[in-house]
């Protein structure tokens, strides 16, 4: 080789390694500081907590990125399928189990030692985040959604109701005594105990043990609790005691002019109603739900194996997601806890004006506490739409309940083979 081409093969050499190094010097920062890319959507993280960060952690900026609820989910699974434009930081909503498979594009949190905080938080809440071998934890708890009974104490009194919270959630207990009190305020009334169909399925639920699949995946969606939660909505449908309001408009005249008696509903449905509902400011209150306590929603937050300041990232996230934290974010924006050791905070509760000055976080603290942990699996948003669907045609149709039983089954079956 002559001088001159070793002098350029040097020089080809002396420049790759510089764009090197200039690449991993540009992720740290050109002021020293470490960046880390956070994707949330909107109300998913206080704003607020988020600028803290930079004063906790001085070393570390936030690029913090708010992106659409409604593009959210699919914007991820984008990023994690081509491996590019992928953030640090991840929320995640309640499909979390959906990325459980995929748990290698995850940093595991327990390699950073996520368990020696783990008592700090409910434990079904924390297993959400889990691999079913417990081995890999891809994300840490963020708010949840514990389940009440909405109801209506004025149109409950005037069906011979009980009307106190405590009563209602003694002579409410199970689904039998939800649904022959909704035969007796309509018969006095002419209002309507339910709102959907839709509802009174999830809901029953999500009470259970079960969801669709087991852990080893098999479809169990035609038996157990899932069977007896649709038979609860088709008895509901067949006494013609549901309202079946159309989300949005329909659903927020239902409950503004009296049409509907109660609900069961996740804490977050407050802020829902009071909205929906203005002119009915003090008429309602909170009991335990009939059948148990459930959740609907709740998010988590993680972080992505393509970080390269995972050690940082999980500081982070550790930190926002403390108790003292979790307080302040409920305190700012209503996310209810995860974590249980502030649930008797006197910060947590006060009597709230719009359910005639009851403390309903009381409820909802103790359904938090009692919910049952379950298994979603993967596969479970596109089989639970089918569910829905079908429970949408047979409140809107005179479809005939038992044959739409088998059609749901079928639609299933071949969802799953696909």
């Amino acid at each position: 080789m002559t001088k001159r081409k070793v002098f350029s093969f040097l020089a080809i050499i002396m420049l790759v390694l510089s764009m090197v190094g200039c690449s991993k010097s540009s992720s740290g920062g050109k002021d020293g500081k470490v960046t880390l890319t956070l994707w949330y959507w909107n109300r998913s993280i206080d704003d607020e907590l988020i600028k803290k960060v930079n004063e906790q952690f001085p070393d570390i900026k936030i690029n913090a990125q708010k992106i659409d609820g409604g593009e959210y989910k699919t914007k991820l699974q984008t990023a994690l399928t081509t491996g590019t434009g992928a953030p640090d930081i991840v929320g995640l909503n309640d499909w979390v189990t959906e990325f459980l498979p995929n748990h290698d594009k995850f940093v595991n949190l327990l390699d950073y030692g996520a368990d020696k905080i783990k008592s700090d938080y409910l434990e079904w809440k924390w297993n959400f985040g889990l691999t079913p071998d417990q081995k890999n934890l891809i994300a840490l708890p963020m708010d949840t959604g514990p389940t009440a009974l909405f109801y209506r104490e004025d149109l409950f009194a005037a069906a011979g109701l009980p009307t106190d919270p405590d009563e209602v959630s003694k002579e409410l207990a199970t689904w039998d005594d939800y649904i022959a009190a909704g035969e007796k305020l309509q018969a006095a009334t002419g209002v309507k105990m339910f709102d959907t169909l839709n509802r009174v399925y999830t809901q029953s639920l999500s009470q259970g043990e079960k969801a669709y699949f087991d852990e080893s995946d098999n479809f169990i969606g035609d038996s157990g609790n899932i069977k007896t939660s649709w038979d609860r909505a088709i008895t509901v449908h067949k006494k013609g005691l549901s309202a079946n309001l159309d989300d949005g408009t329909e659903w927020n005249a239902g409950m503004n002019n009296g049409q509907v008696a109660s609900f069961i509903g996740a804490v977050w449905m407050k802020n829902i109603l009071k909205d929906a509902a203005p002119d009915t400011a003090g008429k309602w209150r909170i009991a335990r739900a009939p059948g148990g306590d459930g959740n609907n929603g709740g998010s988590f937050i993680g972080i992505l194996k393509s970080s390269k300041h995972p050690e940082e990232a999980y500081k982070v996230i550790e930190w926002m997601m403390n108790p003292e934290n979790q307080l302040q974010s409920y305190v700012t924006m209503d996310l209810f806890p995860s974590t249980p050791s502030i649930f008797e905070d006197e910060k947590m509760s006060n009597p709230e004006e719009f359910f005639g000055n009851q403390e309903t976080t009381k409820v909802f603290t103790e359904s938090a506490k009692n919910v049952k942990p379950r298994y979603f699996g993967v596969d479970f948003s596109r089989v639970n739409s089918i569910y829905s669907e079908t429970l949408t045609d047979i409140a809107k149709s005179d479809k005939d309940p038992d044959k739409a039983w088998e059609e749901v089954l079928d639609k299933v079956k071949k969802e799953l083979n696909r």
